[in-house]
């Protein structure tokens, strides 16, 4: 599914540069949960951008799903995202003056999908999240939690290869984390590739496999036994 060796990626600031990631070997298979974890500067944040077409390495190989990711223009890039990636934030990013329904149709309005298919493949993905009587809410009428959801659905709703989650629980409490991560898990059950950039321990227990970023470097990758987060709801 998805191949990185030797990644290189430094920063110039004023004079001088910022060397973020220093050779990062990194293999997920298909149907993989993986955690990347790591402290603030560790290079994670940096690592999942460059995995997600926002930003580019200055050196190494990455392969998605067979298809080398390099030198991509800016509307290549955006056509590669919207066919194998699925992108969930801390911060929702949805549209506020769109509903439920608009926001989770979004990505197939780039797939050049007409209105009607859009709207019955968005409210399949709305039920799926277990959202149907919402669809037609404004994200200020959703809690959180149903937020994150709508978030979910969108993120699959092109049906991509691969989930990315950037900290997915950053902005909810515990138990509504646990939902979400019930939700997550239950997706990897059913096949699809998750990951997730988190920094809290719980939440990467809920993974099948930790990478642990220090310095821009992987100084731990190993797999764990998963933690249901059904068992904490």
């Amino acid at each position: 599914m998805l191949k990185i060796s030797n990644l290189h990626k430094s920063y110039a600031i004023g004079d001088s540069s910022l060397h973020v990631l220093k050779g990062i070997d990194l293999n997920i298979d298909d149907g993989e949960m993986v955690a990347i974890m790591g402290s603030s500067g560790s290079g994670k944040s940096t690592l999942l951008n460059i995995i997600g077409m926002l930003d580019e390495a200055d050196s190494g190989e990455y392969i998605l799903d067979g298809l080398p990711i390099k030198n991509l223009t800016e509307k290549k890039a955006a056509v590669y995202r919207n066919k194998f990636l699925g992108f969930i934030f801390q911060s929702f990013n949805l549209i506020n003056y769109k509903n439920a329904l608009e926001n989770v149709a979004l990505p197939l309005y780039y797939q050049g999908l007409k209105r009607k298919e859009r709207q019955k493949q968005a409210m399949f993905h709305l039920e799926k999240v277990g959202l149907t009587d919402w669809a037609h809410h404004l994200p200020k009428e959703l809690s959180g939690g149903q937020n994150q959801r709508v978030a979910i659905a969108r993120a699959l709703a092109a049906n991509p290869k691969l989930l990315l989650a950037d900290e997915p629980t950053g902005a909810l409490d515990t138990g509504t984390s646990y939902e979400i991560m019930e939700f997550i898990q239950q997706l990897n059950d059913e096949g699809k590739t998750i990951l997730i950039v988190t920094h809290e321990e719980d939440i990467a227990n809920m993974c099948k496999r930790i990478v642990r970023l220090r310095d821009g470097v992987i100084m731990e990758d190993t797999f764990v036994n998963q933690v249901r987060a059904k068992q904490n709801v």
